[in-house]
C-alpha cells in the first residue's frame, strides 16, 4: 500500500472519530440550552470534518499513484514476458540452424546450373529428367567415403519385398 494512501486513511479515520466528542458536547449543550457551547462544539466538529475530507483527498491521490504504479509494473512484466518469448524463439532458431549445419549439403555443378536455367526458360517444371538434356545424361557413378566419384561397374538394382 502506498504511504499517501495509508496516511490519508488513518488521518480521515482519526478525524472522524474526533468528531464524536464535539458532537456529544453539542448534544449536551442543546439539552441545557447553552448556545455558546453549542456553537463552539459545532466549530470543532466542522474543523475535524474538514480535516477528514482533506485526508480523504490525500488517500485518493495515494490510490491513484498506486494504480499508476501497478499499471507500470504490469507493463514491465508483460515486456519481460515478451522478451523471454523472443529469446526462446531465437534459441529455437539457433538450434534449428545448428541442426542444419550438421545436415548433408548439395552443390550443383556448372552443367547442373545450366540445365536448370535452360529448363526454367523453356517452361519445363520437372528438372529431374536427364533425357531432355544430353549434357546431363551420363553414366552412373558411385561416390566413395572420401568424396571422389568412380564409375559404377553395373547398373544399380533395387529389390523390394513386402
Amino acid at each position: 500500500m502506498h504511504t499517501k494512501t495509508m496516511e490519508g486513511l488513518i488521518g480521515a479515520r482519526t478525524n472522524m472519530n474526533l468528531v464524536d466528542t464535539p458532537m456529544r458536547v453539542y448534544k449536551e449543550a442543546r439539552r441545557k440550552g447553552d448556545l455558546g457551547a453549542m456553537e463552539r462544539a459545532m466549530g470543532y466538529a466542522n474543523d475535524f470534518k474538514g480535516r477528514a475530507e482533506e485526508y480523504k483527498k490525500v488517500a485518493d491521490e495515494g490510490m491513484e499513484k498506486e494504480a499508476e504504479e501497478a499499471k507500470e509494473k504490469e507493463k514491465l512484466e508483460r515486456e519481460e514476458e515478451l522478451e523471454k518469448k523472443r529469446e526462446e524463439k531465437r534459441e529455437e532458431s539457433r538450434e534449428q540452424i545448428s541442426r542444419l549445419e550438421h545436415a548433408d549439403t548439395v552443390e550443383l555443378s556448372e552443367e547442373g546450373k545450366a540445365f536448370v536455367r535452360e529448363n526454367q526458360d523453356s517452361g519445363i517444371d520437372d528438372v529431374s529428367l536427364p533425357a531432355t538434356n544430353p549434357a546431363v545424361a551420363k553414366e552412373p557413378v558411385l561416390y566413395t567415403s572420401a568424396g571422389t566419384a568412380k564409375p559404377a561397374e553395373s547398373k544399380p538394382t533395387v529389390s523390394v519385398s513386402v
